[in-house]
């Protein structure tokens, strides 16, 4: 599997997790588990894709903006979780926080798959898409498995 099949598949899940979380706002332990299952896959994937796809993209000159601005948006996100933990699950400054952490999700797996995915295959022969794709695997795997 190649890098970019493997973050694919990431990106299914999260959008799952995150369908079900909007559509789970009036059962609190249904949109709990959907938080919980977002935030556990947001983390390992974020971690794994720093690693295995964006500091080799880093390297070069034809992507170190694009990785640079979607390590950003990592960041952005992870804040947004940072303040949902400290919100009351169920509350108006919580739901309305989840509602820009899915609209962010989407936003940035969309820019990622149509903007960044072809500069990346560009700049990254088959071989070391595949060879990508294995360390994300395994870090996604490790990290995931951690938390």
């Amino acid at each position: 599997m190649d890098i970019f099949e493997a973050l694919l598949q990431s990106h299914a899940r999260q959008r799952t997790h995150c369908k079900r979380l909007l559509e789970a706002i009036g059962e609190p332990d249904a949109r709990r588990a959907a938080y919980e299952a977002l935030k556990a896959e947001m983390a390992a994937h974020e971690t794994a894709e720093e690693r295995a796809f964006y500091v080799p993209l880093i390297e070069n000159d034809d992507t170190v903006d694009e990785a640079r601005h979607a390590i950003a948006e990592h960041h952005e996100m992870d804040e947004m979780v940072e303040d949902l933990d400290k919100e009351e699950p169920g509350s108006s400054g919580w739901l309305e926080t989840v509602g820009k952490l899915v609209h962010k999700v989407e936003h940035h797996l969309k820019e990622e798959e149509q903007k960044f995915f072809p500069e990346a295959r560009k700049v990254l022969d088959p071989a070391r898409q595949q060879e990508l794709g294995q360390l994300y695997v395994q870090e996604h795997e490790r990290l995931f498995e951690a938390a």
